[in-house]
């Protein structure tokens, strides 16, 4: 896992307090978001997973992804999930001119709200009105960058927890207990849809679900 921690220390949230790391609350309710899809088996096993539990979620989705494969894209509205963009091409912004990663970001967009507007979706209340979500792929972003994106009305998301489902050097059993020692009340925490880690995030997720399901949890999407 490196460097960077399971659980984000609260001096970090102190230095960037424009991002979001996790909603405040004293309810016992959980933020679980899934990053890189959509991604054909493995986005529609989630949905299903989330919806055995009434659980709901936040789909940070690759604009890319989402121009390939438009129905699965369409599932995930219509099952009433929050969604937030993560980049056309999943870029570093750390290793991205501000104007090319900010152009990027706005061919995601467009890819979002091309899926959003569509027709066959209907108007009912599983249709979000706006897309303002973002999550920077690897979280690396330019100070530059992100004032940039807040200027124009992006919500900044980051994490709490971080699960390590793509990491192939963890177990699986791992990447469970890296979610349920450490997630509390508000807890943002990260999945991903994707190939890479299907096979730690498919052992873990419906764990994560149980586990705090019995003790009382609720599982939101991020307004």
């Amino acid at each position: 896992m490196g460097l960077t921690p399971v659980k984000t220390p609260l001096v970090v949230k102190r230095m960037f307090p424009n991002y979001i790391w996790d909603i405040p609350t004293t309810s016992k309710t959980l933020y679980l978001t899934f990053d890189d899809g959509p991604t054909p088996g493995i986005t529609e096993w989630v949905l299903k997973t989330l919806d055995r539990y009434e659980a709901k979620a936040t789909f940070f989705c690759i604009g890319a992804n989402i121009e390939k494969h438009p129905k699965i894209f369409q599932s995930i509205l219509k099952a009433g999930h929050s969604i937030g963009n993560h980049t056309h091409n999943h870029l570093k912004g750390w290793n991205t001119k501000t104007k090319d990663y900010l152009s990027n970001i706005e061919l995601c967009e467009r890819a979002l709200k091309t899926q959003v507007q569509d027709p066959r979706l209907g108007t009912g209340n599983n249709t979000p009105k706006t897309v303002n979500l973002f999550r920077p792929p690897y979280g690396k972003i330019k100070p530059i960058q992100s004032k940039a994106l807040l200027g124009l009305g992006y919500k900044i998301v980051m994490w709490d927890v971080l699960s390590f489902d793509w990491d192939k050097t963890i177990s699986k059993e791992d990447c469970l207990n890296n979610v349920i020692s450490k997630a509390t009340n508000g807890s943002i925490i990260v999945f991903h849809d994707s190939i890479k880690a299907a096979q730690n995030m498919q052992y873990a997720l419906p764990k994560v679900l149980e586990h705090f399901s019995k003790k009382g949890y609720v599982f939101k999407a991020i307004d």
